[in-house]
């Protein structure tokens, strides 16, 4: 048996010694929690909840990482300016609206962090482009894939990583935020401060340079 069956058969029993009244008030908790938005997350976190924040924290510390670290030449700094994207948030604690939805306003405070860490180093670089459709995107490469060896997997993983920080700043940005933080094109547009069909068409620059570059790989 394993541990997730063992699990439900012991909230199963459990649950059949329950007052009806008890098993609603129990069941309306438990959809509260699965239902809990991140905006619902972060007001019940200005509202006093460590809790909430814990939910958010764990919701999106993965792909906010990765997006540092697939901008950035070295792990340290990217564990650095997550840390202070984080630490931004606690200290919005008082002052927070919610104007848009929690996912924009986290990755608008990325995105001014990382600006401004180029900007300090005098070495931001922009390409604006004008047209273009937006397409399909590769997968993650965070899953193995099936009837691969690991040192196969590595390999492709490192091929991806390597053509991602080639990308232009802004074409790398945008793929990032719609691969590691699942922003849509609106979202991205709201954060960045373009337009949407700019982000279209960086992304499609994106994917064009991407499929160039990995073109014999089996993705």
């Amino acid at each position: 048996m394993t541990y997730d069956k063992a699990r439900q058969g012991s909230m199963n029993s459990i649950s059949l010694k329950l007052t009806r009244s008890f098993t609603t008030d129990v069941g309306s908790m438990e959809k509260q929690v699965v239902d809990d938005s991140d905006e619902d997350l972060m007001c019940q976190y200005c509202s006093g909840s460590a809790g909430a924040f814990e939910r958010l924290y764990e919701r999106h510390k993965g792909g906010l990482f990765r997006y540092f670290v697939r901008h950035c030449s070295s792990h340290d700094l990217a564990e650095e300016l997550f840390q202070e994207v984080w630490i931004k948030i606690v200290n919005s604690r008082q002052s927070y609206q919610q104007t848009a939805k929690f996912t924009t306003f986290l990755y608008r405070i990325a995105h001014n962090r990382l600006i401004d860490h180029y900007r300090h180093l005098s070495s931001a670089q922009y390409a604006m482009r004008a047209e273009g459709d937006n397409q399909a995107l590769v997968e993650e490469s965070g899953a193995p894939l099936l009837g691969e060896s690991t040192l196969e997997q590595e390999q492709k993983e490192l091929a991806i990583k390597e053509a991602v920080n080639q990308l232009p700043f802004d074409q790398r940005e945008a793929f990032l935020m719609q691969q590691e933080g699942h922003l849509s094109l609106a979202e991205i547009a709201e954060v960045v401060g373009i337009s949407r069909e700019t982000v279209k068409s960086r992304l499609r620059y994106a994917m064009n340079k991407l499929r160039q570059q990995l073109g014999e790989l089996k993705l």
